[in-house]
């Protein structure tokens, strides 16, 4: 029985490895029907740098107003009060727990 059967392995083996590659290709990580979910992904990501972005040019802006050339009495001011502890008399304090 395995002499009749012998001369179709290779075929039965090709055959086995087109499936097992053409499965994959479609339903694999970066297979063809998980597109939508690379996408959605792809979209979260651009949202989120663009939102890292913006609170870097926030940063930016106040960390140029510490510079000693360009120096913003209220920010300094702020960082001071906020780095010791104190605030003004005409502050309301609200703490929160960090």
């Amino acid at each position: 029985m395995l002499a009749r059967i012998r001369p179709y392995l290779p075929t039965a083996a090709l055959a086995f490895l087109i499936f097992y590659f053409g499965f994959h290709a479609f339903t694999g990580d970066r297979g063809l029907l998980s597109s939508n979910l690379r996408d959605a992904t792809l979209a979260a990501k651009i949202a989120e740098l663009n939102k890292v972005r913006i609170e870097r040019q926030d940063l930016e802006s106040r960390a140029r107003l510490l510079r000693d050339t360009s120096l913003s009495a209220d920010l300094l001011e702020e960082r001071a009060r906020s780095l010791l502890g104190f605030a003004d008399p005409r502050d309301y304090v609200i703490r929160v727990k960090p």
